[in-house]
C-alpha cells in the first residue's frame, strides 16, 4: 500500500483511537464496531425495561401505594433518568469524551441495579404483605425502606445520565460522513440502534416480567442485573474497534460567549462585509481535524458576537463558527418543545395503560394469565417489525419519488408519529369506555378484586399502534436531534431527546395530579384507585385534544424550521450521495 493509500484510509472527521492518534477506517469504526454497541444496547435495554416496565405493579401491590401515587412515582423517576443526560452529556463534550464518561457512568448504573435487586429481596426492605382490597389501607412502607428502594432507583438513574447521551453517539461516531458509503450506512444505524432498544425491551416486557409476577421480585430484578453487567462486558470487549472524538469543550459555556457578545454589541452597526466577522484561519480548524461552518441568515442577532469591533476578549468576540454551532442548538429548541407532548404519551404506557391491564381477565389457558405488563411487549413487537419494513421498503421507495437519502425528512416522518399518537388516544378512549360499560352492566363498579369478563388484549390495538407510532417519532427525534447538533455539541444534541422524554414524563406527573385533584372535588374522579369508578375515557380524550392542538403548533414549526447544511457540504465533498442529500 502506497503512503498515499495510507493516507486515504484515515478517516476525516477527527475520530482517533483513546491515545489521540488518527485511525485507519479499515481497522477501526463502521457496523464491527456498531456491533458490540448494538449488543450491549440490547442487554441494557433489557435490564432498564425490566425494571420500569413493571415498576407501577412493584410500587401498588409491595409497598402499597395509590392509583396515582404509584404512577407519579414511575413517570417522576423516569422523568429524572432521562433529564440526568443532560450532565452526562456536558461532561463527555467537555472533559472526559464519551467513552470515559460512559465507562464510569455504567459502574454508577451497575451498583444502582444491584442495591435495587437486593431492596426487593430482602423482607425487611418491603412492609409485610396485604390482602386488602384498597391498598392505601395497608400497611405504609417505613422510611428506610422507601430510603434504600428510592435511593436505588435515582442512583440508577444517575447512572444512565452517562449512558444513554453517549452510547448512541458512540455508535453514530463509527462512520465517517466524509465516506460516501459510510454515510449512507449513518442514515441506517439509528434504525437499526432503535431495533436493538426494542428487541431488548421485548424479552424484557414478556420473559422478565413473567417472572417478576409468577416466580419473585428477586429473581425478577436479579436478572436484569446480570443482563446489565453482560452488556457492560461486551461494550468493554468492543473497545479496540472503537474510534473517539476529542472533547471540546463545554457547549453550554460556548453557547453563553456567544450570547453575551452578541448582548454586549447590541447597538454596534452590523457590517455587509465578510472581513468584519472573525473567523480562524483554516489550517488551524484542519490542525484539529475539524472544519469551520460558514455563515448563515437565521438568528442574525447573533452574528454580533464575531462582529470585530477592536475588543478581544472571549466573551466579547467569538468565531463565525462558534456562532453558527449556537444557531444550530437554538434552531432546535422548537422541536424540542413540541415534542414533549408525545413523550407524555409514552408515559401512559408504562402507568395507566398497564394498571388497565390489572382488572381485566388475563387467563390465556387455564394455567396461564399474561401479566398486565407484558402488554407493552407488542409495542416493541409491533416497532420491531414495522421498523424493517420502513427501513427496507418504506424508505427504498419514498427515496425514489424525494430523492431524499432518507426517503422523508426528519420532520415528516415526527408529524406522522403524532398524527398517530391522536388516534391512539382516541382508540384508548373509546375503549376504556366501553370497559367501564362492561363493569357497570356486571355490577363490578365498585370491585377490584373480581376480573371484568373481557379479555385483556381488548387493549391490544393501542399498543400495539404506539408502536408504530415509535418506528416514526422515537427514531425520527433521535436521529434529528443528534443530525441537527454540530459536530462539537454531539451529545449535548441527543441528550435534547432525553430532555424531552424528562420534560413528558414530569409534565405527565403534573397532569395526572392535577386532573385527579380537580375533578374529584368536582365530583366523580377521572383518576381513583379503583379504575371501574375513574373516569379514564375523558382522561385519554384530553390527551387526543392535546395532543391535536400540538400538532397544530408542529406544523408552524417545521414550515420555519431550516435545516443546517451538511458538514460535507463545507468541504466541498460533492459525491453522488451528497447530491441526493441535498
Amino acid at each position: 500500500m502506497t503512503s498515499q493509500e495510507e493516507g486515504d484510509d484515515h478517516t476525516k472527521d477527527g475520530t482517533v483511537d483513546l491515545r489521540g492518534n488518527p485511525v485507519r477506517r479499515s481497522q477501526r469504526g463502521r457496523w464491527k464496531a456498531c456491533s458490540f454497541v448494538i449488543v450491549y444496547e440490547i442487554f441494557e435495554r433489557m435490564a432498564y425495561y425490566g425494571i420500569s416496565s413493571n415498576l407501577v405493579i412493584f410500587m401498588t401491590t409491595k409497598l402499597h401505594q395509590g392509583t396515582v401515587q404509584s404512577s407519579n412515582n414511575v413517570t417522576n423517576w423516569v422523568g429524572t433518568s432521562w433529564l440526568t443526560p443532560i450532565l452526562g452529556a456536558y461532561v463527555a463534550d467537555a472533559h472526559l469524551g464519551r467513552y470515559i464518561t460512559f465507562v464510569i457512568s455504567s459502574a454508577i448504573y451497575f451498583l444502582g441495579m444491584a442495591l435495587l435487586t437486593l431492596s426487593v429481596s430482602l423482607p425487611d426492605l418491603r412492609p409485610p404483605k396485604c390482602t386488602k382490597t384498597n391498598v392505601e389501607d395497608c400497611e405504609k412502607a417505613s422510611v428506610l425502606q422507601l430510603a434504600v428502594f428510592f435511593g436505588a432507583l435515582y442512583i440508577l438513574a444517575i447512572g444512565t445520565g452517562g449512558t444513554k447521551p453517549n452510547i448512541s453517539t458512540i455508535g453514530a461516531d463509527q462512520f465517517d460522513v466524509f465516506d460516501p458509503k459510510e454515510k449512507i450506512h449513518k442514515h441506517s444505524f439509528f434504525n437499526w440502534w432503535m431495533f436493538s432498544i426494542f428487541f431488548g425491551t421485548l424479552f424484557a416486557t414478556t420473559v422478565l416480567v413473567y417472572v417478576q409476577d409468577n416466580v419473585g421480585w428477586a429473581l425478577g430484578y436479579g436478572l436484569p442485573t446480570l443482563g446489565l453487567a453482560i452488556s457492560i462486558i461486551i461494550f468493554l470487549v468492543g473497545t479496540p474497534f472503537y474510534r473517539h472524538k476529542l472533547p471540546t469543550g463545554s457547549p453550554f459555556t460556548k453557547m453563553a460567549r456567544v450570547i453575551v457578545a452578541s448582548l454586549r454589541k447590541a447597538q454596534a452597526p452590523m457590517s455587509r462585509d465578510p472581513t468584519c466577522f472573525h473567523e480562524l484561519p483554516l489550517l488551524e480548524y484542519e490542525s484539529k481535524r475539524t472544519l469551520p461552518i460558514h455563515p448563515t441568515r437565521s438568528l442574525r442577532f447573533l452574528d454580533r458576537a464575531s462582529l470585530k469591533t477592536g475588543q478581544t476578549n472571549k466573551w466579547s468576540l467569538c468565531t463565525i463558527t462558534e456562532v453558527e454551532e449556537t444557531k444550530q442548538m437554538l434552531r432546535m429548541l422548537p422541536v424540542l418543545f413540541i415534542t414533549v407532548v408525545p413523550s407524555m404519551m409514552l408515559a401512559q404506557v408504562i402507568t395507566l395503560f398497564v394498571k388497565q391491564g390489572t382488572l381485566l381477565n388475563r387467563h390465556i389457558t387455564s394455567n396461564f394469565s399474561i401479566p398486565p405488563a407484558s402488554l407493552v411487549g407488542f409495542t416493541t413487537l409491533s416497532m420491531l417489525v414495522t421498523i424493517v419494513i420502513y427501513d427496507q421498503i418504506f424508505v427504498k421507495l419514498a427515496r425514489k419519488l424525494t430523492g431524499n437519502p432518507r426517503g422523508i425528512t426528519l420532520l415528516q416522518r415526527m408529524g406522522i408519529g403524532i398524527i398517530l399518537h391522536i388516534l391512539i388516544m382516541i382508540i384508548a378512549s373509546v375503549t376504556e369506555r366501553y370497559r367501564l360499560k362492561v363493569a357497570a352492566d356486571h355490577g363490578l363498579t365498585h370491585q377490584t378484586a373480581v376480573p371484568l369478563p373481557l379479555t385483556i388484549f381488548v387493549l391490544l390495538p393501542q399498543f400495539v399502534l404506539m408502536g408504530l407510532a415509535d418506528t416514526f417519532l422515537e427514531v425520527a427525534k433521535l436521529e434529528f436531534f443528534y443530525d441537527q447538533a454540530p459536530e462539537s455539541m454531539k451529545s449535548l444534541g441527543t441528550s435534547y431527546m432525553t430532555t424531552s422524554l424528562a420534560a413528558g414524563n414530569f409534565m405527565s406527573s403534573f397532569l395526572l395530579s392535577a386532573v385527579a385533584q380537580v375533578t374529584k372535588n368536582q365530583g366523580r374522579g377521572w383518576i381513583l384507585n379503583n379504575l371501574n369508578e375513574s373516569r379514564l375515557d375523558s382522561y385519554y380524550m384530553l390527551f387526543a385534544v392535546i395532543n391535536l392542538v400540538n400538532f397544530i403548533f408542529f406544523l408552524i414549526v417545521a414550515k420555519f424550521y431550516v435545516y443546517r447544511a451538511e458538514i460535507t457540504d463545507s468541504a466541498n465533498v460533492n459525491t453522488e450521495a451528497d447530491k441526493g442529500a441535498r
